[in-house]
């Protein structure tokens, strides 16, 4: 029995069954390559969902949690450290804008402080409704999961508390029909990730802020993960040049390490009342430093100017293949989902997978790519040589749509 069988039936002995059993067990990694249990080495396309923006074993963001945990790993929120309020200085400095962050632990959590911003924000001017994308995704807590318009996994946990109603994603005026005087807040994700990197489109979120202006509404913009120089900008809406209400984010922002950041814009970030709410491990001093790091690295490195043309390469490259397998590639800067002519994209990641390349199938005809942002020409070169070899491994001659 090899080392990742045997972790595997450990894993299903042990764990809840919630994730299935995954295919591949990690071990350690450098850069964009990770290693599995048995030594087998994989080009990382996928970066922990849109996470390890530094890729692995990044040398700022090891050695900033190796110091950090030196001198102290944890505070709880009775006391406030250095880390935390240099980072909540500097997510404000790159928003460009004036406001208050909460740290959390995870893009739920972000989220679920958000939800509670905008209930304070309705109870105070007479609002109850909420409006949210169909298809989008903002976490599986119940405040969170109450947002989300996927009814697969949302209806098996209704009733919820909030009304939320749901519109199509990038459909304006399906948006302005839904929003009136009492709605509280629109939450929509710029690009929806879990959907397949589905853009909303040009001037969707511009006209979103119009809509909520119009009803005084709140706009609420889910930058998990097209945040943190994701899309070849801090933000994703700093494209449109939107002045959002609240934001919120995750996943790259600690390069692996477990961290969330909600931010209200202006007096937004005011709503919350002393113990109105809180978090024990939120702003932890080793995730802060990390995401410090993660930051300050992206803008040293110049690692936006590299995410647009790293993309580019990508685009390009699955634009020349001319599959007949590929029915379109959608998404901005280094998130991608390539959208397939049929239901294989599992197959296509299998395919990928025995190629040394580590992708998701996030949808049955969708394949996410989310590489580190530290990704190069030659790593992109890589990719596109195994897709074009994985396509013709699933779509093989004379079995191709």
């Amino acid at each position: 029995m090899s080392h990742t069988e045997a972790l595997r039936t450990r894993f299903t002995a042990a764990m809840m069954p919630n994730y299935g059993v995954p295919a591949v067990a990690l071990s350690h990694g450098d850069g964009t390559t990770v290693y599995d249990v048995d030594g087998k080495p994989y080009l990382d396309f996928i970066g922990g969902i849109a996470t390890s923006v530094l890729g692995h074993g990044h040398p700022a963001l090891t050695g900033a949690v190796a110091a950090q945990v030196g001198r102290i790993a944890h505070t709880s929120n009775l006391f406030l450290h250095e880390p935390e309020v240099a980072l909540a200085e500097k997510l404000l400095a790159l928003l460009g804008l004036p406001g208050k962050v909460f740290l959390a632990n995870s893009g739920t959590e972000a989220n679920e402080c958000a939800l509670k911003l905008a209930m304070r924000y309705g109870a105070a001017n007479g609002r109850t409704r909420f409006v949210a994308a169909v298809d989008g995704f903002h976490g599986r807590s119940l405040g969170a999961l109450s947002l989300t318009g996927k009814e697969a996994i949302r209806e098996p946990f209704a009733p919820f508390g909030n009304r939320v109603d749901f519109v199509p994603h990038g459909d304006v005026e399906a948006l302005a029909n839904a929003v009136d005087a009492d709605t509280t807040a629109v939450f929509l994700e710029p690009i929806q990730g879990e959907a397949g990197v589905v853009p909303g489109g040009g001037g969707y979120l511009a006209a979103a802020r119009r809509i909520c202006d119009d009803n005084g509404a709140l706009l609420v913009l889910d930058e998990i993960q097209s945040g943190v120089g994701r899309t070849g900008a801090w933000f994703a809406h700093q494209h449109e040049g939107v002045t959002p209400d609240v934001v919120t984010l995750a996943k790259g922002l600690g390069g692996g390490l477990p961290i969330g950041a909600c931010i209200g814009v202006g007096g937004h970030g005011d709503l919350f009342g002393k113990g109105d709410h809180g978090s024990t491990f939120g702003g932890n001093p080793v995730a802060a430093a990390a995401a410090l790091a993660v930051l300050d690295t992206v803008e040293a490195e110049g690692l936006l100017a590299d995410v647009v043309k790293r993309g580019d390469q990508i685009v390009a490259g699955v634009t020349a293949m001319a599959h007949p397998g590929v029915a379109t590639v959608r998404g901005r800067g280094l998130w991608w989902g390539i959208v397939l002519r049929d239901d294989r994209a599992a197959d296509l990641d299998a395919a990928l997978r025995d190629l040394g390349v580590l992708a998701n199938p996030v949808r049955p005809d969708v394949l996410r790519i989310a590489p580190p942002l530290t990704v190069s020409a030659e790593d992109v070169d890589r990719f596109l040589t195994a897709l074009g070899s994985a396509l013709d491994v699933v779509y093989p001659p004379g079995g191709r749509p």
